[in-house]
Parts: C-alpha cells; sequence; structure tokens
C-alpha cells in the first residue's frame, strides 16, 4: 500500500469518534433545553409571586354581645276547624247549592233532598196525633190531658161507681135490718164491685192513649225534623274545600255531601327540640314565614303545647293560631316559625360576608400579622348580617372581609384597609 493512502486512512480513523463525540453532545443538548426552559419558569413564577401585591382586605373583630335567644321550628297549617257534612235522612238530591271554594255562612243551604216522601210520612204522624187526643177528647189545639179524671171515660166510669157506691150502701144498710133480701144484697154488691173495676179500667185506657199520644207527638216531630233535613245546612261559616254529591244522586244517611273548613284562625302545628322545653309558654307571640308570600310575615300566639315529647324525634309540638283575615294563608302550608323567648345569653358575633361554605363546612379568614389563617367554625343563629360564631375563634381575633371579587387563601399576604 503506498503511503499516502496509509495516511488518509490513519486520519480517517482520528476524525471518525471526534464526529461522534458531537452528534452525542448535540443530541443531549437539545433534549436538556425543555428543562433549562421549565427551571427558568419556575425561577421567574417564584419572583412573581415574591414581587405580588398583597391581598386588600378589610379586619373586623370578633365582638361579644347579648342576644336573646329564639325557637326556630317548622311546621304545618291546618284548619281551624273541618268537617264531613253527612245527610241525616234517605232520598234523592233535588239541588246542590254550594260548590268547592265558595265562602258560606253558618246556617247556610248547601244541598237539598227531595221532601216528597218526608212530607207524607210527617202527615201520616201528624194525622194518628190527632187520632189520639180525640180519642182523649181533646180538640186539635187545646191543652193536653192534665189529669186523667177530667177524661169523659173516666167521668162516665167515676159517676157509674158512685151510683153503684150509693145502691151497695142502702141494700146493705135494710139488709142488716131485715127489710132486704139476701140475694137483692148480692146483686148491689156486684154491680158495686163492677163498677169499680171499670172505673179502674177506664183511668188505665186513659192512662194508655195519653202514653200514645205522647208517642204520636214524638213520631210527629221526629216526621218534622226529617223533612227539617232534607235541607242540609252548614255547621258553622267556612269554605268549601270536597264536594261529594251531584243532582239527581240518591243519599242514604251518613252518605258525605260536602267537606266544609275555617281558615280563619289557622292552626300551625310546630316541633321543637326537647332541650328548648324551658322557653316556651302558652300565650308567647309566634311569627312565622311561608314560601308562597317571601316578603310577608304573620303573628299569632301559642294556645296549647303537647305535655310528651316524641322519642323518635326528641322534640315536642306546639299548637299556634294564626290570623288569617285576608284568606292569604292556606291549610297544608308549610311554615317556618320563630318563637322570641326570655332566655338571654352572651356570644360570639362576625359578620356574614366573613363566612366561606365549602363543602359542608363553614370557614373563616383570621388575620395573623399580615398573613391568613384558615379556621372552621361552627355557627348558631343569624341575627340581620351577623351570625353567632358557637366554635373555632375567640373573641378579640380579626378576621379577613374581602373586597369584591377578591379570594382569600389560606397564608396569604394581605394589607388590612382601614
Amino acid at each position: 500500500m503506498p503511503s499516502a493512502v496509509r495516511g488518509l486512512a490513519f486520519a480517517a480513523r482520528r476524525i471518525a469518534p471526534t464526529i461522534a463525540s458531537r452528534a452525542l453532545i448535540a443530541a443531549l443538548a437539545f433534549t436538556a433545553l425543555p428543562l433549562f426552559a421549565s427551571c427558568s419558569k419556575s425561577i421567574s413564577g417564584k419572583q412573581m409571586d415574591a414581587t405580588a401585591k398583597p391581598l386588600a382586605v378589610r379586619a373586623v373583630a370578633v365582638e361579644q354581645r347579648e342576644i336573646r335567644r329564639n325557637v326556630e321550628s317548622v311546621g304545618s297549617l291546618y284548619p281551624y276547624e273541618e268537617v264531613t257534612v253527612s245527610s241525616e235522612v234517605e232520598g234523592k238530591v233535588e239541588q246542590v247549592l254550594v260548590d268547592v271554594g265558595d265562602r258560606i255562612a253558618r246556617g247556610q243551604p248547601i244541598v237539598k233532598v227531595s221532601p216528597a216522601e218526608l212530607q207524607l210520612t210527617y202527615e201520616q204522624q201528624r194525622a194518628s196525633m190527632q187520632q189520639a187526643r180525640a180519642r182523649l177528647g181533646l180538640a186539635d189545639n187545646g191543652e193536653d190531658l192534665k189529669d186523667v179524671r177530667a177524661a169523659a171515660e173516666v167521668k162516665k166510669a167515676a159517676a157509674d161507681l158512685a151510683d153503684a157506691e150509693q145502691k151497695h150502701r142502702r141494700a146493705k144498710a135494710l139488709y142488716e135490718q131485715g127489710l132486704l133480701p139476701r140475694q137483692s144484697y148480692d146483686e148491689a154488691e156486684s154491680r158495686y164491685n163492677a163498677a169499680r173495676a171499670a172505673y179502674d179500667l177506664s183511668v188505665q185506657g186513659v192512662e194508655n192513649m195519653r202514653a200514645q199520644l205522647a208517642q204520636s207527638r214524638a213520631s210527629t216531630a221526629l216526621a218534622q225534623k226529617k223533612v227539617n233535613d232534607s235541607i242540609i245546612r252548614a255547621p258553622f261559616a267556612g269554605l268549601v274545600k270536597e264536594r261529594a254529591v251531584t243532582q239527581g244522586q240518591y243519599l242514604k244517611v251518613q252518605t258525605p255531601v260536602m267537606v266544609i273548613v275555617n281558615v280563619d284562625p289557622l292552626r300551625a302545628r310546630l316541633k321543637a327540640p326537647e332541650k328548648m322545653v324551658s322557653w316556651v309558654r302558652i300565650g308567647q307571640e309566634v311569627t312565622i314565614s311561608v314560601e308562597a308570600y317571601a316578603d310577608r310575615s304573620f303573628k299569632g300566639k301559642i294556645t296549647r303545647i303537647n305535655p310528651s315529647v316524641e322519642q323518635q324525634t326528641r322534640s315536642f309540638e306546639v299548637e299556634a293560631l294564626i290570623e288569617n283575615n285576608d284568606g292569604a294563608l292556606k291549610p297544608g302550608f308549610f311554615v317556618k316559625a320563630v318563637i322570641p323567648s326570655s332566655n338571654v345569653a352572651s356570644t360570639l358575633f362576625i359578620p356574614q360576608d366573613a363566612l366561606l361554605y365549602v363543602y359542608g363546612v363553614y370557614k373563616v379568614f383570621v388575620i395573623e400579622g399580615t398573613t391568613l389563617k384558615e379556621k372552621e367554625v361552627k355557627i348558631g343563629e343569624r341575627a340581620g348580617d351577623d351570625v353567632e360564631i358557637l366554635e373555632g375563634i375567640v373573641e378579640g381575633d380579626r378576621v379577613a372581609l374581602p373586597m369584591k371579587g377578591a379570594e382569600l387563601k389560606d397564608g396569604a399576604t394581605v394589607d388590612v384597609l382601614p
């Protein structure tokens, strides 16, 4: 091999490793570029965080104040009175006079039942009563027989008895003197005993007729009542809740025809926790609210307190009467009620705007120096724009109120505005 060729081969062997090394270095450099860029951004972000402006907040001190405890409860409204009106007689419905939603007065006719058969029964009973009076010798519109002896039948029996008694005394006197035979005396005595029995029978007969007259009078009055009951009337003033009959329907005794409710006042039946049983008294004022009238409240007074506590719910029932003059409230409404009590307690309060509700937990941000610290709290009653804090912070702590649109975070630096 010529020397020139050997030199070229040696030079090629020295250059090859150098080119490979350079290619490897170039590839490593290309791969590391994103890492250097990421590190650069991280360092830049930390520098930006270090130079970020503090959050502007207002500080409010946790203050202690006295509050009158209220009993807050829920329940439902019920009518003051509710009745299912039923028919007291049998017959065909002749006319339905009211319908659902109508306001009715006490005693107002609501359904008419055909009185034809009832009227005939009344006339029949009245005729029987007149017949009984006639047997006693009484006029149709005259007074009743007060003394049995005043009856004509008894008077005749009494006269016969007096005549027989007189003849018996004479016959006895003559018989004792020997002027009258024994047979004549026995006949006089028999007539006297028969007259006395006839008198007793007449008195008994008149007594029976008097009893029959009283029975006829009662039957006549009952028949008259049924005629009157053919017009079914409202037992009290209120509103028609349900209508259960139509014209032409045949009614039997105790067939329901209407459901009537009295809705002024209404009964509010509320549930209160057993621990508050000493806070509630009969006569206390109660304020209720309903979803149908979010801008109104309705007042009433407690009238009844259930003497027992439900073991399952550990609550007791309270009933209040709520005025409903304008008829705005309806039976069945769900109500929220507040009952002021005489129990006064000292507790902590903060503005509601300082609360943060996250996943069922209430939190606040307490200012410690220039840094925020997140704390979980337990709230109680609300009083206007403030809320009671039961635990989690103490009196004197300063809680942060964020500016509009700002978001507070645990550990954030803040600038407290005056």
